[in-house]
This record gives C-alpha cells, sequence and structure tokens, in this order.
C-alpha cells in the first residue's frame, strides 16, 4: 500500500521538510494551511495518517480532529507547540495516538509516523480473530467492532485497547500494563492517558460500558457475562 500522509500546519516550511523526508521513504504527502483546507482534502482523499497542527486560523487542530472523529479513526500525530500537560491531555481525549510537542526530532517524528502506520494497517502479521459478547463484535480481519450490529467509532488507540481487553478478559490489568502495551514502553506520558481514553470507550460502549470495570488502586478488568 502507498500510505498517503496529510500534513496540516500554517507554516510552510514545516509541511516541507517534514514532507522531504516522507517522500524521500516512498510516501505520498498532501499539505494543508489551516484546519478547513485540511477537512476537503480529507473528504476527497484516502488519507492513511494526519500530522497536525493545532494554532492554525480559520479552523484550529482541536476542532479538525473533533470533526473527523465524527466519521473516522485515521490515525492522528499532534505536532504543536502547545506543550502544557492540559493541551496533551486534551489532545489524547480528542483520539491523537501521539502528541508531539516542537522543537522535535524529525528522524523521532518519521519512525513514530512509520511505527503507527505498520501497528494499524500491517493485518497480515497479526494473529486475526473474533470476539463476541454481550451484543459486542471485535471483528479483527475487518478491524471493525460493532455493538448490537451498530458500528463503534473508535479511534486506533480505542480499538487497540478493546483488542487488550478482549484478549485478557477477567484478568486485571493495571493502568502502566495498558499504557506499555498500547504506546509502547518508550512512550513519554503519563497514566491519565489511559484514562481519558478507556473513559471515551466507555462513553462509546453506552449501556454495555458494565463490559469494563474499575478495580480500585489497581486498573481496568472487562469482565463478560455472555461469551460466544
Amino acid at each position: 500500500m502507498n500510505e498517503r500522509i496529510l500534513i496540516v500546519d500554517d507554516e510552510e516550511r514545516m509541511r516541507k521538510l517534514i514532507g522531504a523526508y516522507l517522500k524521500r521513504d516512498g510516501f505520498e504527502v498532501l499539505e494543508a494551511e489551516n484546519g478547513m483546507e485540511a477537512l476537503n482534502l480529507f473528504k476527497s482523499n484516502n488519507i492513511h495518517l494526519i500530522v497536525l497542527d493545532v494554532m492554525m486560523p480559520i479552523m484550529d487542530g482541536w476542532s479538525f480532529c473533533r470533526e473527523i472523529r465524527k466519521s473516522s479513526n485515521v490515525p492522528v500525530i499532534f505536532l504543536t507547540a502547545k506543550g502544557e500537560d492540559d493541551d496533551k491531555l486534551l489532545g489524547y481525549e480528542l483520539g491523537t495516538d501521539y502528541y508531539v510537542t516542537k522543537p522535535f526530532d524529525i528522524r523521532v517524528l518519521i519512525a513514530q509516523i512509520k511505527a503507527l502506520l505498520k501497528r494499524t494497517y500491517d493485518s497480515e502479521k497479526r494473529n486475526k480473530k473474533e470476539f463476541s459478547f454481550d451484543g459486542l463484535i471485535i471483528d479483527e480481519p475487518s478491524h471493525e467492532a460493532t455493538l448490537d450490529g451498530m458500528p463503534l467509532n473508535l479511534s486506533p488507540k480505542e480499538y487497540d485497547i478493546l483488542v487488550y481487553f478482549a484478549e485478557n478478559r477477567g484478568i486485571v490489568l493495571s493502568r502502566e500494563k495498558i499504557l506499555d502495551y498500547i504506546w509502547g514502553i518508550d512512550f513519554i506520558g503519563d497514566l491519565r492517558t489511559v484514562d481519558s481514553h478507556i473513559k471515551r470507550l466507555r462513553e462509546k460502549l453506552g449501556e454495555k460500558s458494565y463490559l469494563i470495570s474499575t478495580v480500585r488502586g489497581t486498573g481496568y478488568k472487562f469482565e463478560v457475562k455472555n461469551e460466544v
């Protein structure tokens, strides 16, 4: 697959720098200087990953991410000068996969992009299976989850967490273990990232949110009543 990367940043120099590295490695690159332009490109192209700035005119990165998350779980990497903890938490609550602050090492960013693409799309190297319980169906061959027949619009990280829970149902998983498994041991962040994603996952599960129970002082457990 010839992956198409959308770079959204109001600084042309930044877009060209990242784009040059990606094109050198064989990726197709699209550019946008604000969220509205990016939204139009996203709707008219098959985008595999988005590198997204926050502070932009017309439509900022927060608004753009909220908009695409209504219909897509495409991988997103925030790349921004906004480095406060509250900003990072908002980014993860909106469904980003990585939150990278400027200044940054371009080599590390490219490595993160490649790793995220590999985890998201390289299905042939994963042991695909299907889980079905309490009206929830996780179909790994199609990388989709449905609840009572309706599709769940999950971000890539939310989907990975749900599969991880399903594979370890009945087992208490600590926040540290979830963070290391889903984001990797080199991830720079705190345990609130896990809590934010699980909160969003529970909201999407609605009345079936009881599937994920909180174990006070430890972490979370996926509890199934009716497994098929």
